[in-house]
């Protein structure tokens, strides 16, 4: 019998991985501090660029390792966007990444060297839905080409991102990685956001235009009167901060779960330590969704897991130990911030108690949860072309910026819904046909994870099967711009190939045990 834990490298990754946050919020706050005014925007723009240009060449020699390179330009593009005030030419900067990413795996493949081809089970609802954007760039009621552009980059310019994640898992090592970098990185990134409730939303936050200033500045007030900042930490809006520490917090349970199932020491102190802070930060983050998403994800995954549990009492065990410290590690990290941060985080807790609890007279819960997303779709349904849409892109995410800088006419489109917002740039078949495909992909993935039951990746496999689930679903009812966020599409892309790889993996493992 193969020893499994062999699989997992015991070097000074632990080491690395505990201090490596460290480290690097330091370098970020010595960065922060040292720039002083709009003179110093060239300098960080060269810096950038050349950072820009060494992650570039490591890609295109080395598809595997870009991909992690890619992961953390894409959580800290918007930190370099803030300093140089909501730079466009940053933005690209992630898109060209990538790009040059698809064509090193592309050559790759070519030469047979990128393993075993991936096969999409719900391709043809994917296509279908791709075809219908397609055929709506050509929309004559779409005020400018450009929004069309827009429109296919946001919706299916990540979708290559599945056959990356699919090649990228070779062994159980690779998921290891995968799992731990995006965990140290999600540590950083929460560890900032709290630091930015504690001392103030200026804190690695500049006021560098009316873009950011509007975006990464904001304050609420629960009805009882009490500020609510709401930190951006690294991103440029409180919002992406708020969505991207559920994906945070999703991934960081399901990587709690595989860990101690494979008895790896390394990655388990920085995990739950992890897990505390994602749940602290969206305390702090001040947004509703944040905070009752991570509520219900904790109670859905616990249960998932432990009803897909080995059935082996030791190995069932062992996860029942990960839910469990998972919980301690949180609930003690709340008590500190309680008892040392009263007043910052009770006004947290008092806006949420206020605006959420049904028994709370100011409470939005139905209104926010079920009344307006569907009077926004009855809006989206009373337009004149609800049957044939005005065009992909015409009411997506960044369509001011698409206005401002190719000089083209506004839309003065957009509803609050996500179906909405499908009706108003796709026509009646968009959210039907957008229905189809995320169910077929729900349906192949739902396969996917009653086969790994039982199963050490079955940890991982719920969680990304949640996410997928929230994101699709319950996130779009809200708003189609969770999916269009570049964060939550690029990881949403890459973790659907990690999952139908994941069955792979433990066949290939039982083999080698054998």
């Amino acid at each position: 019998m193969i020893d499994a834990r062999r699989d997992v490298p015991q070097s000074g990754t632990t080491l690395t991985a505990v201090l490596g946050p460290g480290a690097v919020l330091g370098v970020v706050w010595l960065v922060g501090n040292a720039i002083a005014g709009d003179a110093i925007r060239g300098v960080i723009l060269l810096v950038a660029g050349l950072a820009a240009v060494i992650v570039a060449g490591k890609t295109a020699n080395d598809w595997r390792n870009g991909i992690y390179l890619f992961l953390v330009w894409l959580l800290f593009e918007d930190l370099v966007r803030k300093y140089m005030g909501n730079s466009m030419y940053v933005y690209f900067v992630k898109d060209s990444l990538i790009g040059i990413t698809y064509v090193a795996f592309l050559i790759t493949r070519l030469h047979g060297e990128a393993g075993e081809r991936f096969r999409v089970p719900f391709k043809y609802a994917l296509g279908a839905f791709f075809l219908l954007g397609l055929a709506q760039f050509f929309n004559p009621g779409s005020p400018s080409f450009w929004y069309g552009v827009l429109g296919l980059k946001l919706y299916f310019y990540y979708v290559p991102l599945m056959f990356v994640g699919y090649a990228l898992l070779r062994t159980e090592h690779d998921l290891h990685r995968l799992l731990m970098v995006s965990v140290g990185l999600a540590t950083v990134i929460a560890l900032v956001g709290i630091l930015q409730s504690i001392v103030g939303l200026d804190f690695l936050n500049p006021h560098s235009g009316a873009d950011i200033e509007e975006l990464a500045h904001l304050v609420r007030y629960t009805p009882s009167g009490l500020a609510v900042p709401r930190p951006p930490s690294v991103f440029v809006s409180d919002g992406r901060f708020a969505n991207y520490l559920v994906l945070a917090f999703i991934l960081g349970l399901g990587t709690a779960g595989f860990l101690l199932l494979r008895r790896a020491t390394c990655g388990r102190k920085l995990v739950f330590p992890a897990l505390a802070l994602v749940v602290v930060a969206s305390v702090m983050s001040g947004g509703r969704g944040a905070f009752t998403t991570t509520l219900a994800s904790a109670l859905v995954l616990s249960a998932g897991m432990l009803w897909g549990a080995p059935p082996k009492f030791g190995e069932g065990y062992r996860l029942v130990k990960a839910i469990r410290r998972s919980f301690v590690f949180v609930a003690l990290a709340i008590s500190l911030a309680v008892i040392f941060l009263p007043q910052v985080i009770g006004a947290r807790l008092a806006f949420y108690r206020e605006t959420i609890s049904p028994e709370s007279p100011d409470s939005e819960t139905a209104t926010r949860a079920w009344i307006y997303p569907v009077s926004e779709f009855h809006k989206a349904l009373s337009d004149r072309d609800w049957l044939a849409g005005h065009g992909i892109g015409t009411a997506s995410l960044g369509v001011q910026y698409v206005s401002r800088i190719m000089d083209v006419p506004a839309t003065g489109l957009g509803v609050e819904s996500g179906f909405g917002s499908l009706v108003i740039e796709l026509g009646i078949l968009g959210p039907i046909l957008w229905l189809l495909w995320a169910s077929s992909l729900m349906f192949e993935a739902g396969k996917v994870v009653l086969k790994l039951k039982g199963t050490w990746a079955f940890p991982v496999a719920f969680s990304i099967l949640w996410f997928a689930f929230y994101l699709l679903f319950p996130r779009t009812w809200g708003g189609v711009t969770g999916y269009q966020d570049f964060v939550l599409n690029a990881y949403f892309w890459l973790l659907v190939g990690v999952l139908f790889r994941l069955p792979g993996l433990v066949n290939r493992k039982v083999t080698s045990d054998k």
